[in-house]
């Protein structure tokens, strides 16, 4: 049985990768770049929970899953870039005004690594985001030639990643995440 990546619509999936061990825990959940930083702030314990299956149950929802049969074992953050902390972050480049979708998060479970799920996931993202009419799709991963990324910080994905699945560099960014720069990745979805 082949992986399959399915629209994030349920909840205890998502939260089985992005959420705490410890429902009061302040961590992630995959929303500091998918709401405003206010917002992320002033949710704390359960409430990023609840916030997190309200965006679940939105069209689109809050990004991909893959699945291993019925086991869930990755995650993809994807949505479009204007409704994300992207639209305003000033070191990550607008490279043009085109309504482009951005995939920011990209885990696989423990156990799972190292079988190509991410590569799975990344494709996912972009057919989720070109089925809902996306002109195109960016990526700010870590150009790290080669060296180790540090797994905690890996979640951005790597330049090699998302060449593989198509994309070309568009931009340097001036965003650093564990000592190596960021790059705006671009794949244009009006093709095809």
């Amino acid at each position: 049985m082949g992986i399959e990546v399915r629209p994030a619509t349920v909840f205890d999936d998502v939260a089985t990768m992005v959420g705490p061990k410890r429902p009061d825990a302040n961590v992630c959940f995959c929303l500091s770049y998918r709401i405003g930083s206010k917002e992320n702030l002033a949710l704390t314990g359960p409430a990023r929970g609840e916030r997190v299956r309200e965006l679940c149950a939105e069209d689109p929802p809050p990004g991909v899953l893959a699945y291993d049969g019925d086991e869930v074992v990755g995650w993809a953050a994807v949505h479009p870039r204007a409704d994300t902390s992207f639209a305003r972050n000033r070191k990550i480049p607008h490279v043009d005004d085109l309504d482009v979708w951005s995939v920011w998060c990209i885990r696989v479970r423990p156990g799972h690594r190292g079988e190509g799920i991410s590569h799975e996931l990344l494709a996912g993202a972009v057919q989720f985001a070109r089925e809902r009419g996306a002109p195109a799709i960016e990526g700010y991963p870590v150009d790290n030639q080669g060296e180790k990324v540090d797994l905690t910080m890996a979640y951005v994905g790597t330049r090699t990643l998302f060449q593989k699945a198509g994309f070309r560099k568009a931009a340097d960014t001036e965003s650093v995440l564990n000592g190596f720069p960021r790059v705006l990745m671009r794949l244009d979805l009006s093709k095809g």
